[in-house]
C-alpha cells in the first residue's frame, strides 16, 4: 500500500495535463483493484461546466455532461451535504432521491456503474469536488477495502484535487500566451492524437465547439496549424518540468 501511494504522489507531481492526471489515478486505482473512477469538480457558476476526469465509459460521461446531470445527481447532492466518504448503490440506502434522480442511477447502471465509494472534497477554496471509485456489482473485496482504507482513499482524493486545482483550474501560459482552461483542454487532448470529434466526446461538447477552441488557440499563439500549437505546448510543458 505504501509503495502504491508513493508512486501515486510521484505521478501527481509530474502530471501537467488532463491525460496525465487521469493516468496517475487510473494506475493507482488499478493497483488497488478499484476498477473505474470519476473526479468531478463543480464549477463556480451555473453557466460553466464541471471538470470531469474519469475512466468511466466515454459515452456515459459525454451524456452526463451534455445533460447537466451534476445538477441532479444524488451522489453529488449527498457530497454537497457531507465531508465524510460514503458508499452507495445496489442494496444500499445511503442515497435516496426523486424519480428523476433514480432514472439517472438506472442509466449509469447500464454502463456498469452500479456501486460506488465517494469522497467529498470540501477544501475551502471554492465549489466542492468529489472523487468516486465505482464497480459494476456487489463485491465483498471492494466493499471491505474501501471501508478499511477509507482514510487513505480520502487522502488520495485530497492530493489529487489539490494538484488538479493548482495546475489546471485557471488556464496556463503557452509561449507567453494565456490560454483559457477549455482551450488548454482541447489542445492537450489534440497533443494526445485525439481528433476534434473524439475530444468533443471526452469533454461533452460538439465537434464544432472543439474546432472553435482550437482555432482560438491557433490565433492566440500566432500559428497556422494545430500541430504547431501542440509543439509550443510540448515546449512549455518541458520547460515547466525542468
Amino acid at each position: 500500500m505504501h509503495r502504491i501511494f508513493q508512486d501515486f504522489i510521484d505521478s501527481l507531481a509530474s502530471a501537467h495535463d488532463l491525460a496525465s492526471f487521469s493516468e496517475a489515478m487510473a494506475a493507482a486505482s488499478s493497483a488497488l483493484e478499484l476498477s473505474c473512477f470519476a473526479y468531478l469538480a463543480l464549477p463556480g457558476g451555473l453557466e460553466r461546466k464541471p471538470r470531469l476526469i474519469s475512466t468511466y465509459p466515454g459515452e456515459w460521461t459525454s451524456h452526463y455532461l451534455r445533460s447537466r446531470y451534476e445538477l441532479i445527481d444524488p451522489v453529488i447532492t449527498r457530497a454537497l451535504q457531507t465531508a465524510e466518504p460514503f458508499q452507495w448503490g445496489i442494496g444500499m440506502s445511503s442515497i435516496r432521491g426523486s424519480s428523476v434522480q433514480q432514472q439517472l442511477l438506472d442509466e449509469a447502471a447500464q454502463f456498469g456503474i452500479r456501486l460506488g465509494f465517494t469522497v467529498p472534497i470540501h477544501d475551502g477554496h471554492g465549489p466542492i469536488a468529489a472523487l468516486t471509485f465505482a464497480t459494476y456489482q456487489r463485491n465483498p473485496i471492494f466493499e471491505n477495502f474501501v471501508k478499511s482504507q477509507a482514510r487513505v482513499l480520502q487522502l488520495m482524493a485530497m492530493y489529487f484535487h489539490a494538484h488538479v486545482r493548482r495546475k489546471l483550474a485557471n488556464g496556463r501560459d503557452v509561449d507567453g500566451i494565456r490560454l483559457s482552461p477549455r482551450e488548454l483542454e482541447c489542445l492537450e487532448w489534440a497533443s494526445r492524437g485525439k481528433s476534434a470529434w473524439e475530444i468533443g466526446c471526452i469533454l461533452g461538447i460538439s465537434r464544432n465547439t472543439v474546432a472553435y477552441y482550437l482555432q482560438n488557440t491557433k490565433e492566440k499563439l500566432g500559428v497556422r496549424t494545430v500541430v504547431q500549437a501542440v509543439t509550443l505546448l510540448a515546449a512549455a510543458n518541458k520547460g515547466k518540468q525542468n
